[in-house]
């Protein structure tokens, strides 16, 4: 069983790039975690928000590892994780 885990990206800036920011984000998700889509929302300002849905085992601390890895990218203002259901 897992749990799919929807997380708020915020950007550092408005002027970060979005294409680069989710480049960069895809290659440090964790081995035992599974992107499964990623998009953008609308925030105010012309600031938009990265949206990524993820995979993981249902265990616990199974979000952290995802959500440390995407702290450390730089151009990451901050995370939050959304919604969390069992698959």
């Amino acid at each position: 069983m897992g749990v799919i885990v929807k997380i708020r990206i915020m950007p550092s800036s408005p002027d970060t790039d979005l294409e680069k920011l989710k480049e960069n984000i895809k290659a440090v998700v964790p081995k035992d975690a599974k992107l499964c889509e990623m998009g953008e929302e609308p925030i105010a300002f012309g600031l938009k928000a990265i949206i990524a849905v993820v995979t993981v085992g249902d265990v616990e601390g199974g979000t952290e590892r995802v959500e440390e890895a995407f702290t450390k990218v730089e151009g990451v203002e901050g995370v939050q994780v959304i919604s969390l259901d069992r698959i």
